[in-house]
């Protein structure tokens, strides 16, 4: 069969499905030479490999067909019962009457909302720019995918509201608040509490993706829009991926009883249950360690990090060259002169030894403007962040 026939057999959704832009530029990342801003990792200092590898020895020593079995969808109950206490009850995220299932990382948790939530054209509203793995199973599912501008303390109040007004069938809103992807730009608390009251005015859920909050290393904490929520209405997703191992894929939605049944149901159709082994180390690690202790090791290391980037961008970047300064998290946003072309300044990066993400792919569509690209400061050694910024430095000053 030709690709043209096979093509015609591939259904609508999929047909618009582009690979990640972030993907297609980590292939040059093999290359030893190139300096990778590109990634999204946590630093390799930050994984506890003492610990896990304690604890992955005890579990296949007192319980290894536990560790091998199969297990429940809703995930293994010591993990779900620490992540209660440990995690949730720091922050209020557990209200009356909630729940939580475990995930195979909060990728999987965003993917199986929307195919619970929504009909094909039904609407999703997001920030623009976004993360782009869940626009991505935003628009498998065939949804009308709407952006909202985001502004310096979030999600713009006013176009958000001028969307609920225009757009049909409104099914959620997508939000990272704290710490963005793609921006390091985190929502205010006022603006946090003015879309809870948007979303009992206009009748939608709020889809809170949080993989980057216990990242914080300036300023003060801002209360999870979950924690605020007392009408059910905000599905709160966590994970494991940046605070202990991505590799594990374990994540978490919290949300209320009859829609978790419904995600639970197809998650069954999906993968039957996450990685019991992983789930197993997660629960012990949070019970048998100082959960608190490695949270502020992370933050110093990526306080350290940020900080060396942010250094080395004042001091080497044109200063027409816009940036934001992030109080957590692992990225920031830099926002070339107009005029200039930001697609040809991050192909001339890569040619440059530097791979950096430009910023059309978080938008709703490659093709919707943007003069931004994104930096990581957690994957590269600090020799290299240093050499990176020195070298994008020197393109900026010839723009």
């Amino acid at each position: 069969m030709d690709l043209a026939c096979l093509e015609q057999k591939f259904s609508e959704p999929m047909n618009h499905l582009k690979a990640s832009a972030i993907r297609e530029i980590l292939k040059f990342t093999a290359d030893p030479s190139v300096i990778s801003f590109a990634a999204g990792n946590p630093a390799p200092e930050a994984f506890p490999v003492e610990a896990v590898q304690e604890i992955a020895t005890r579990i296949l020593s007192e319980n290894p067909i536990g560790a091998m079995q199969y297990s429940v969808t809703e995930g293994y109950v010591p993990l779900r019962e620490n992540i209660k206490k440990v995690i949730l009850s720091r922050d209020s995220i557990l209200k009356e009457g909630d729940d939580l299932v475990i995930v195979s990382g909060a990728q999987q948790g965003i993917e199986l909302t929307c195919k619970v939530l929504c009909n094909p054209g039904d609407t999703v509203l997001c920030e623009a720019p976004s993360f782009v793995g869940s626009l991505n199973s935003f628009k498998s599912y065939g949804g009308n995918l709407v952006g909202v501008e985001l502004e310096e303390d979030g999600i713009s109040l006013e176009k958000l509201e001028q969307a609920l007004k225009t757009e049909k069938n409104v099914k959620f809103l997508y939000l990272i608040p704290n710490f963005q992807n793609p921006s390091g730009r985190t929502m205010s608390l006022e603006k946090r509490k003015a879309v809870l009251a948007l979303a009992e005015q206009y009748d939608f859920m709020i889809l809170e993706d949080n993989p980057y909050g216990a990242l914080r290393f300036a300023g003060e904490d801002v209360p999870a829009i979950k924690s605020l929520d007392e009408s059910g209405r905000v599905i709160y997703c966590g994970t494991f991926s940046k605070i202990l191992a991505p590799g594990f894929r374990v994540g978490y939605v919290v949300a209320q009883p009859a829609l978790l049944q419904k995600i639970i149901v197809c998650k069954q159709c999906s993968d039957v249950h996450t990685n019991i082994f992983s789930q197993m180390i997660c629960s012990e690690f949070l019970e048998k360690y100082d959960y608190s202790v490695h949270i502020q090791k992370l933050r110093e290391i990526y306080r350290h990090k940020s900080g060396l980037m942010l250094e080395g961008i004042r001091e080497h970047f044109n200063p027409a060259v816009s940036y934001t300064e992030p109080q957590g998290g692992l990225f920031i946003w830099c926002t070339l002169p107009k005029g200039v072309d930001m697609m040809e300044f991050c192909s001339n990066a890569v040619k440059n030894r530097v791979a950096v993400v430009p910023g059309s792919a978080f938008m709703i569509r490659e093709s919707d403007p943007t003069q931004s690209f994104r930096l990581n400061y957690s994957t590269p050694a600090d020799e290299k962040i240093v050499e990176g910024i020195k070298l994008l430095g020197d393109m900026t000053k010839s723009l």
